[in-house]
C-alpha cells in the first residue's frame, strides 16, 4: 500500500533540511522566500498534508482544535439543527466538531464520551440520556469541558443549555383550549426523559388552570418513533370518546400523528399542536402548528459556552434557559365542532 508522503520525503525533493521543512510547515515567517517555495511546490507534488495530531502534542497548551458532540440521533431534524448551529460557532474559530449518536442508550453514552475523550477533544456537548454523568468527573478535574444542551446533566456540576419545556407544553394546551377543545390527548416520549416529563408536566398544568379534569385514557407517554406515533393516534381516536385536539410533544411523534390523521381522513376536524419544528410542516395542508425551539440558540450558546470555559472562564456552573414559541399554521387552529355554542 502507499503510505502518506512524510515531511522527511518532502525535505528530500525540495532539497532542503528537515529543519526547515518543519518551519515552513509551521508557518515560521523568517524562512527564506526561495526555500519556502521549494517546500511549498515539493509538498504539492508529492500531496503531502501535516500530522494535525503529531503537532498537537507539541503545543504548550495541549489543544488539539476539535471538540465532540454527542446527540440523541444524528438523522433526528432537532438533532440535525443543533449540530449545525455548534458547527458554525466552532467553524469561526478553527475546530472541527467530531459527533456521535447515543439512541437514548446510557451505556452507549458513557462509551462514546470515553471515546472521544480518549482522542483527546478539548471539550463536549451532550445531550444526555444516562441519569449519572458522575463518571465525567475525574475528566473535568483534569481539564476536560462539559456543555450539556437540551436536558441538564446529573450528578455532575456542569453548564447546560435547555428550552424552557413546561412553559412551552403550557402554551400549546392553552392555544387548544382557546380554541374550545376540552378533550386533549396527549402524545409524548418515554417519562425518563427529562424533556419528555416537563413537556407532560406543562400539559397537565394547562388542563388544571382551565378547571379541565385530566383524562389517564387519553394520555400515552411512551412513544419514540414515527410508526409507533402512527398507532398510538389511531387507538386515541377510536370511539366512543376520542380527544377533538392532540398535542403531541416531540417532532417525530407529531409526524405520526400528523399521517395518522390523514389516514383516517380527520386533518381537518381534529386539532393538533407539536413540540418542535420539523421541515415541511409550513408545506402540509392544514400547516402543522408547532411550539418552536430555538435551536440555533440552543447550540450557538452551549457552544459559546464551551469555548468560554476553555479560554478560561472559571465562574459557577449554570443552567441557561431559553424560550419557546407558538407557529401557527392552521393544525392548532381547528375549533372544537359546536364550540362557539358550547
Amino acid at each position: 500500500m502507499r503510505t502518506r508522503p512524510t515531511m522527511r520525503d518532502v525535505s528530500a525533493l525540495a532539497g532542503v533540511s528537515l529543519k526547515t521543512v518543519s518551519r515552513v510547515v509551521n508557518g515560521v515567517s523568517t524562512v527564506d522566500p526561495a526555500l519556502a517555495a521549494r517546500v511549498i511546490d515539493a509538498a504539492g507534488k508529492l500531496g503531502y498534508r501535516p500530522n494535525l495530531a503529531a503537532s498537537n502534542l507539541r503545543r504548550s497548551d495541549r489543544r488539539t482544535a476539535t471538540i465532540g458532540m454527542l446527540v440523541e440521533d444524528s438523522a433526528n431534524p432537532f438533532s440535525a439543527s443543533l449540530m449545525r448551529a455548534v458547527e458554525n460557532v466552532a467553524h469561526k474559530r478553527g475546530v472541527v466538531v467530531l459527533v456521535g449518536s447515543l439512541d437514548e442508550d446510557p451505556v452507549r453514552e458513557h462509551e462514546l464520551s470515553r471515546a472521544l475523550i480518549d482522542r483527546r477533544v478539548d471539550g463536549l456537548i451532550i445531550v444526555p440520556c444516562g441519569q449519572d454523568h458522575s463518571y465525567l468527573q475525574s475528566e473535568r478535574s483534569a481539564g476536560t469541558r462539559f456543555v450539556f444542551v437540551d436536558r441538564e446533566p446529573k450528578l455532575l456540576d456542569a453548564d447546560a443549555v435547555v428550552s424552557d419545556n413546561i412553559t412551552g407544553a403550557d402554551m400549546a394546551v392553552r392555544h387548544l383550549l382557546d380554541h374550545g377543545h376540552r378533550r386533549i390527548g396527549y402524545l409524548g416520549d418515554r417519562t425518563s426523559i427529562s424533556t419528555a416529563a416537563q413537556r407532560l408536566a406543562g400539559y397537565r398544568h394547562a388542563l388544571e388552570v382551565a378547571h379541565v379534569e385530566l383524562d389517564e385514557t387519553i394520555v400515552d407517554s411512551e412513544i419514540s418513533t414515527v410508526n409507533e406515533a402512527i398507532a398510538a393516534t389511531t387507538r386515541m381516536l377510536e370511539p366512543p370518546e376520542p380527544p377533538t385536539a392532540i398535542f403531541a410533544s416531540q417532532n417525530l411523534v407529531t409526524i405520526g400523528a400528523s399521517r395518522a390523521l390523514r389516514l383516517l381522513g380527520m386533518e381537518d376536524s381534529v386539532a393538533l399542536v407539536g413540540f418542535d419544528d420539523f421541515p415541511l410542516a409550513d408545506l402540509l395542508r392544514p400547516g402543522i402548528s408547532v411550539i418552536a425551539q430555538d435551536i440555533e440558540r440552543l447550540g450557538g450558546l452551549a457552544a459559546e459556552i464551551l469555548f468560554r470555559r476553555l479560554d478560561g472562564d472559571e465562574s459557577a456552573s449554570r443552567t441557561h434557559v431559553v424560550s419557546t414559541r407558538l407557529i401557527m399554521r392552521g393544525s392548532g387552529e381547528i375549533p372544537r365542532a359546536g364550540a362557539v355554542n358550547g
